[in-house]
């Protein structure tokens, strides 16, 4: 059997356990089952060496991986309206068996993650040098690059009776070096006292424009949950990311977040943490002495 079809059988043994998990009921196990193998897929789709595989190929792999991710975030969001649904999942089978002679449209309307490269939890904190450092190498010099992330935002939630949909505009965000960072974008989740999603995760479109030391971003974020059904302990997170064209790959610079007794109508300025990012809120250290922070701005939706 040739390399290419010992992987392809290693995914479809993957995805069978996955669905297997997920049909009965053991849910963790699912989750990291799926996050795996989308994980296994999104390197192979960004992979930039010689493939066995053509771009038409790895574009449905990638879109193969959303739906993976999808699942999952919506074995995490047990109330979600708009959740992806295992016997959807399973209706997939098929391409991930045969993908080198699938030749049909693929049966969702979704896009591939964006091609760039994205670190696990942990992994860049092993490859980066720290930001001064490059700020003093000129890392951050302004090259031209074409904007890599379109954004996921999401849309607001069907308003139910007396329950409450948060929206957050980004407004802005401080930083010492705003001028060098390439295609910068936030990722804002939210997260549990374990640091689980209980939502989908959503990436901004890139901002649209630095001044001083500020970046603009003037987005605006649907939280994808009603605030009444949000378990005590969660948390609102918003990590700044950037493109590094030297190390090649998207970094995390800081973070920021935003608890529960925060959300009220009305602008809140929030403060930036070194990465890497802690979910769990243990070990909490401040970016910089100097008053640098993320500005946003929420409202309230009431039925």
């Amino acid at each position: 059997m040739s390399d290419v079809n010992k992987t392809i059988q290693k995914w479809h043994a993957s995805f069978t356990k996955g669905t297997d998990f997920d049909s009965w009921g053991q849910l963790v196990e699912a989750i990291d089952e799926y996050q795996i193998l989308a994980r296994q897929l999104q390197k192979e789709v960004q992979s930039t060496n010689p493939s066995d595989f053509t771009e038409d190929q790895k574009k449905t792999l990638g879109k193969f991986a959303t739906c993976l991710e999808m699942r999952s975030s919506a074995l995490q969001c047990t109330q979600s309206q708009e959740e992806f649904k295992l016997e959807d999942l399973k209706k997939l089978e098929i391409i991930i068996k045969s993908i080198l002679t699938y030749n049909k449209d693929f049966p969702f309307d979704v896009q591939p993650v964006p091609l760039r490269r994205i670190l696990a939890p942990g992994e860049e904190e092993n490859l980066e040098v720290e930001e001064e450092e490059d700020a003093a190498t000129g890392a951050g010099s302004q090259e031209s690059f074409p904007n890599r992330v379109p954004g996921t935002l999401l849309p607001r939630l069907p308003s139910e009776p007396r329950m409450s949909l948060l929206t957050i505009k980004i407004d802005k965000i401080g930083l010492k070096d705003a001028g060098q960072c390439i295609d910068p974008y936030m990722t804002v989740s939210v997260k549990d006292l374990s640091g689980i999603d209980l939502n989908p995760v959503q990436d901004t479109p890139v901002a649209t424009r630095k001044e001083d030391t500020y970046i603009h971003f003037s987005v605006d974020i649907e939280i994808q949950r009603h605030i009444e059904r949000l378990p005590k302990g969660a948390a609102i997170f918003f990590e700044f990311k950037h493109y590094k064209p030297k190390k090649g790959f998207t970094s995390t610079k800081c973070f920021a977040f935003m608890e529960m007794d925060e959300i009220k109508p009305g602008p809140i300025v929030i403060e930036l943490y070194k990465k890497p990012t802690d979910f769990k809120r243990k070990k909490l250290q401040l970016l910089t002495k100097k008053p640098l922070y993320l500005h946003l701005h929420q409202t309230l939706h009431k039925d």
